[in-house]
């Protein structure tokens, strides 16, 4: 009749299961600033302010912080793995 998946299953090898880093507490920090400078830049904007610029240039550097320690973290947790 119909399959059911089960031999499916059953015949192939276990694969540990890898749970996901959390996100380290710096790079949160920095994406909340991010977030918050984005926001800041677009109110500045629509209120024809110029000051929005700087807004976008902080939202520029948060977000290179927050890739920056995401991927430290990442480095480093592969570097205990091996």
């Amino acid at each position: 009749m119909g399959d059911t998946g089960r031999d499916h299953v059953a015949c192939s090898p276990t694969v540990p299961r890898q749970e996901p880093l959390p996100m380290p507490r710096l790079a949160f920090y920095a994406l909340v600033v991010c977030v918050l400078a984005v926001a800041a830049a677009v109110v500045s904007f629509v209120q024809g302010s110029l000051l929005g610029i700087i807004w976008v240039l902080i939202a520029g550097l948060s977000s290179n912080m927050v890739w920056f320690y995401v991927r430290k973290q990442r480095m480093e947790a592969a570097a205990e793995a091996n």
